[in-house]
C-alpha cells in the first residue's frame, strides 16, 4: 500500500511533488480553465456555434503568464461592448469586476478605471478574432444549402460601403478625410468592400481602403471567397469584361446591371427570346488605367466573352415604365430564364439592408477605436456580433419553419440583449440553459417584418435638430456665434 505521509511535515508542499496525470486529464483540466474564463451569458450565445476545444487551438488564446484580463476573458467583454452599441468601456470593465467577484477561485478583482482594459485591448490578437470570424462564417455557409438555393446554385453579392472613425493623426493617415472637408473640421472615412451570402446574410468577408478607391480597386482582396459553382449578384459598377471574364474562367457565373457605357443595342446578337440576346463582348485592346489586374493577369484572358443581355420592363400600376437592363453569364435561357435573373437581381438590394443592420443597428457607421490596427479588430468583432445573430435567426427559422427574410434583425438583438441576463443565472444547469435558447429561437421567430410591398420610406427627419452652428474650422480658433438663435446663414 502506497503511503502519502509525509515524512518531513515543516517543509513546503512545492517540495513533495504531486502524483502524475494522464494526457486527456491534462487536456480536460486545459479546456475547463479555458471555459472558466469566459462569461456566461456571452458563451451561452456562442456555444453551440463554435467547437468545445476552439479556444485551446486558436491563435494566441492563452496567455503566456497570468494576467487581469485574458485574452479569452477580453474576446467575450469586447464581443458584449459590440452587441451593446451606447457601452462605454467604464461599463465593461464593470461587468468583469461583477463576475470576477462571483466567481469561485479568489481571484483579484479589476479596478473600475479603464485603462488596463483599453491596453488589454490594444494588446488582443487579431488572429484570434479572425479564427473566430472564420468559424462562424463557415457555420452559416454549411447551413446555407437547406436556407435558399437560386437555381439550385449559391448565391454570393457584394458591394461597396464607407464608414467614418475618430479623428486622429493615425486614423488620418491611414484613412485621409475628403478632400471637401477643411482640415481639423473633418473625420476620416474608411472604403469597404464587403462579401455576403445572399441565402442567410452571412458577412463572408471585407477589403479595406481609402475612400477614393473604387470597389473594384479592392477585388483582388476578396477574390478568394468565391468558390466554383457560385453565382455572383452585383450592381452597374462591377460590370467590367476582365472581372466577369475571370470569373467564367474560375467555373463562377456573374449577374450585373449594365455598365451605363455599354451598348443597349437589341438588334445585336443571337436572339434567345422577347428582350433577350446572346451578345460576344471583345476584350479592350488595352489595360485600363488603375485596372486592379496586372498586365500578366490581364493578358491571360480570353479575348471574347460571351454575355447575354436581358431587358427586364417594371410596371406598377401608378408609375411609369421602366426598363432594367442586366448583364449575365448565365447563357443557358432554359435553366436561367429572363424572369428568374430579373428575381435574383430583384433580391440584390438586401445587401443594402445587411448594411443597414451593421452601420445603424449595430451603429458600426462611425467607429470608436482610435487606432488603425483597432479599427480593424473592431471591424472583425462587429462582424462576428453580426454573424451570431445571424446563425441564430436562421437556426430560429429552421425550427419553427418561418420564412428566414421575414424575422427582424433588429427584433432579434433586441431580444438578445434582453436574454443575456438570464443565461448567466443558469450557465451550470444544462437542462435550463437549453430551455432558455429554445424560448429565445421562439421569441426570435415571431419577431417579423411586416409585409409592405411598394412602400417607401424617405430618408428625412421630421424632428427639427438643435440650432447649432457648423464647425467650419477647428475648434481651438472656432468663435461661438452669440445668440444663436436669431442666427441666419448669409446668404
Amino acid at each position: 500500500m502506497a503511503l502519502f505521509t509525509c515524512f518531513l511535515p515543516h517543509f513546503p508542499r512545492t517540495l513533495q511533488g504531486r502524483a502524475k496525470t494522464s494526457a486527456s486529464s491534462r487536456v480536460v483540466n486545459e479546456l475547463q480553465k479555458l471555459r472558466d474564463l469566459a462569461l456566461p451569458d456571452l458563451a451561452a450565445l456562442l456555444g453551440t456555434l463554435l467547437p468545445a476545444d476552439f479556444f485551446a487551438k486558436a491563435p494566441n488564446a492563452k496567455a503566456k503568464r497570468e494576467r487581469l484580463y485574458p485574452p479569452v476573458t477580453l474576446f467575450w467583454a469586447f464581443l458584449f461592448q459590440v452587441l451593446n452599441p451606447a457601452m462605454p468601456c467604464q461599463e465593461v470593465v464593470g461587468k468583469i469586476r461583477a463576475w470576477v467577484l462571483t466567481r469561485r477561485d479568489k481571484r483579484s478583482k479589476p479596478s473600475l478605471g479603464t485603462a488596463a482594459y483599453c491596453q488589454a485591448r490594444r494588446g488582443l490578437s487579431q488572429g484570434l478574432l479572425q479564427a473566430v470570424f472564420d468559424e462562424l462564417r463557415d457555420h452559416l455557409c454549411r447551413r446555407a444549402a437547406s436556407a435558399w438555393l437560386w437555381c439550385g446554385r449559391r448565391v454570393k453579392v457584394l458591394d461597396g460601403t464607407s464608414f467614418s472613425m475618430p479623428d486622429t493623426k493615425e486614423n488620418q493617415k491611414q484613412w485621409p478625410q475628403p478632400r471637401t472637408q477643411k482640415k481639423g473640421c473633418g473625420f476620416p472615412v474608411a472604403k469597404m468592400l464587403g462579401v455576403f451570402c445572399l441565402s442567410t446574410g452571412a458577412w463572408l468577408g471585407h477589403a479595406l481602403s481609402k475612400w477614393r478607391c473604387h470597389d473594384l480597386g479592392l477585388w483582388q482582396s476578396i477574390r478568394h471567397l468565391l468558390e466554383k459553382g457560385d453565382v455572383l449578384v452585383g450592381d452597374a459598377g462591377f460590370c467590367a469584361y476582365a472581372l466577369m471574364a475571370e470569373l467564367k474562367e474560375r467555373g463562377i457565373d456573374t449577374v450585373f446591371r449594365l455598365h451605363q457605357k455599354r451598348s443597349k443595342d437589341m438588334r445585336r446578337g443571337k436572339k434567345l427570346g422577347r428582350d433577350d440576346r446572346l451578345q460576344v463582348w471583345s476584350k479592350p485592346t488595352q489595360r485600363p488605367a488603375g485596372s486592379p489586374w496586372k498586365k500578366r493577369a490581364w493578358n491571360k484572358l480570353p479575348a471574347q466573352l460571351e454575355v447575354r443581355v436581358v431587358r427586364v420592363k417594371i410596371e406598377r400600376k401608378g408609375f411609369r415604365t421602366r426598363c432594367l437592363w442586366i448583364a449575365t453569364t448565365c447563357t443557358d435561357a432554359v435553366r436561367y430564364p429572363a424572369d428568374k435573373l430579373a428575381e435574383l437581381y430583384y433580391r440584390r438590394w438586401s445587401i443594402e439592408l445587411f448594411y443597414r443592420d451593421i452601420k445603424t443597428t449595430m451603429h458600426m457607421e462611425v467607429m470608436r477605436t482610435k487606432t488603425p490596427a483597432m479599427i480593424h479588430k473592431e471591424l472583425l468583432m462587429h462582424a462576428i456580433a453580426y454573424n451570431a445573430l445571424r446563425a441564430l435567426i436562421l437556426e430560429s427559422a429552421t425550427v419553427h419553419q418561418q420564412e428566414l427574410g421575414r424575422i427582424s434583425f433588429k427584433g432579434a438583438a433586441d431580444l438578445l440583449r434582453q436574454w443575456l441576463p438570464q443565461a448567466a443565472a443558469c450557465h451550470e444547469q444544462p437542462r435550463k440553459l437549453a430551455r432558455w435558447h429554445e424560448e429565445l429561437l421562439e421569441a426570435i421567430a415571431s419577431v417579423q417584418n411586416p409585409l409592405r410591398p411598394g412602400r417607401q420610406e424617405p430618408r428625412a427627419k421630421k424632428r427639427r435638430p438643435k440650432s447649432y452652428q457648423l464647425l467650419t474650422k477647428p475648434r481651438r480658433q472656432f468663435k461661438e456665434i452669440p445668440h444663436r438663435e436669431r442666427y441666419r446663414a448669409a446668404a
